[in-house]
């Protein structure tokens, strides 16, 4: 299974959402880094990100993008997949 990391905030519905559906495509384990009250670890997502706005999401080290991103690439057949990890040479 991919390695699935967020950036999130408590308070956020769009992260809900997203983990929402990483959940209905089986991902039951993620490493969820909270930017609430931590304006380092923000700068830090948006270094990373390109983006200062939660979540975040990077599945196996890419930038996937935000709640609508990460959507989109579902609706495009391009989640799973990617949720997969490479395939085997």
């Amino acid at each position: 299974m991919a390695h699935v990391k967020i950036y999130s905030s408590d308070f956020c519905p769009y992260c809900h959402r997203a983990k929402a559906l990483l959940r209905a495509r089986g991902v039951t384990e993620w490493e969820e880094i909270k930017v609430d009250g931590r304006p380092e670890v923000r700068q830090e997502m948006a270094r990373l990100a390109g983006r200062s706005t939660v979540p975040q999401i990077f599945i196996n080290g890419q930038h996937v993008g935000g709640c609508d991103d990460l959507h989109a690439l579902d609706a495009r057949g391009g989640l799973e997949p990617l949720l997969r990890g490479p395939s085997p040479a």
